[in-house]
């Protein structure tokens, strides 16, 4: 039988009341408030799916369970960030992500009232290309790929996937030129 995480990490309509989820969220939570109150990115190693070399997180820094964040190398992700890892987020080379950004992957059904009453819901994936800035407070929803060499304005909504080389601002966010 397929379990809830099984379910979480391929896409499918999975309950975050799982037992099992609800632990591993508990447990990635006790790393966060450690990393929050030391700072120590020996924290975010153990936490996070993959660091790269020189890259750094700043607190207070939020998640759900952590080995579902790969960030690449020389990459910084400011101040009070929330990254709803339910599906991967991967965060490329040399990127530079705003204070207080979130990257949601999480998706509750829409039209299903009594699936929402019960707390299923799916997720989709978030891409972050390399040498990409996210300015303060930018929001990327889930199933979002930003291309490599993009500038998304802050506090923009990303809500569908935005190419390589340009600028986008607003919400719903839009391209306004390239680079």
């Amino acid at each position: 039988m397929i379990t809830e995480k099984q379910k979480m990490m391929t896409g499918e309509l999975y309950q975050d009341s799982d037992p099992e989820l609800v632990a591993e969220r508990l447990s990635a939570q006790r790393l966060v408030d450690e990393f929050n109150a030391t700072r120590s990115g020996d924290v975010i190693k153990k936490l996070f799916g993959s660091l790269g070399e020189g890259s750094w997180v700043m607190p207070r820094f939020q998640c759900d369970y952590g080995y579902q964040i790969h960030m690449g190398s020389n990459s910084f992700l400011n101040y009070d960030a929330i990254l709803m890892d339910c599906a991967t987020i991967t965060i490329g080379d040399d990127v530079s992500i705003g204070p207080r950004a979130q990257l949601l992957t999480a998706l509750h059904p829409v039209e299903d009232h009594e699936a929402r009453r019960q707390r299923f819901e799916t997720a989709a994936p978030i891409t972050i290309g390399n040498n990409v800035w996210l300015g303060g407070g930018v929001i990327v929803c889930a199933g979002v790929t930003i291309g490599d060499n993009t500038v998304i304005g802050a506090g923009s909504v990303v809500t569908r996937d935005i190419p390589p080389r340009v600028l986008a601002v607003g919400n719903p966010c839009k391209v306004i030129r390239e680079l």
